[in-house]
């Protein structure tokens, strides 16, 4: 539907840019997927969205427990890491569909890891490491496949214009 690029220079940037994406999902129920090798910020991007939303304790990767749900201004997030998951199987043994509805914000690392599973993505971000001499190390692509994942991002590069 829609495609955004950005460029990150630093873990502070990535964080920035996911507190302003998250400040355009309040009150909105969405799937996000995000995509990248292993240290492209896919976690330091899920903490900045949750400071975003108002989360003020720590936010650490789930990828032993799965799922680190939070409750976050009456709204229910839940931040997955499916890195250790080897097959939808696996999800559907922890109730995986149940935490995807139209209450949630669901944050997915390693989306790709379901294999063959239903999950939807409303937004999905790839992050990929740059070998640019432009000072940036990091890019941000922002891809939507609903209306409403395009509704967040036209909202989003509105507060950059």
């Amino acid at each position: 539907m829609s495609k955004l690029e950005l460029l990150s220079d630093s873990a502070e940037a990535t964080e920035a840019y996911a507190q302003r994406l998250a400040s355009c999902c309040l009150g909105r129920s969405l799937t996000i997927f995000l995509r990248g090798e292993l240290g492209a910020g896919k976690t330091t991007f899920s903490r900045g969205f949750l400071r975003g939303l108002g989360h003020k304790g720590n936010v650490k990767s789930p990828t032993y427990t799965v799922v680190e749900p939070y409750e976050i201004n009456g709204m229910s997030v839940y931040h997955f890491d499916f890195y250790r998951v080897n097959s939808f199987e696996e999800l559907e043994a922890i109730g995986i569909r149940d935490y995807f509805n139209d209450a949630a914000i669901c944050l997915v690392e390693w989306p790709e890891r379901a294999k063959d599973g239903a999950l939807v993505a409303d937004i999905c971000i790839d992050l990929q490491y740059l070998e640019t001499g432009s000072g940036h190390d990091r890019k941000l692509t922002c891809k939507t496949s609903s209306s409403r994942g395009a509704e967040v991002v036209e909202s989003f590069s509105a507060q950059a214009s």
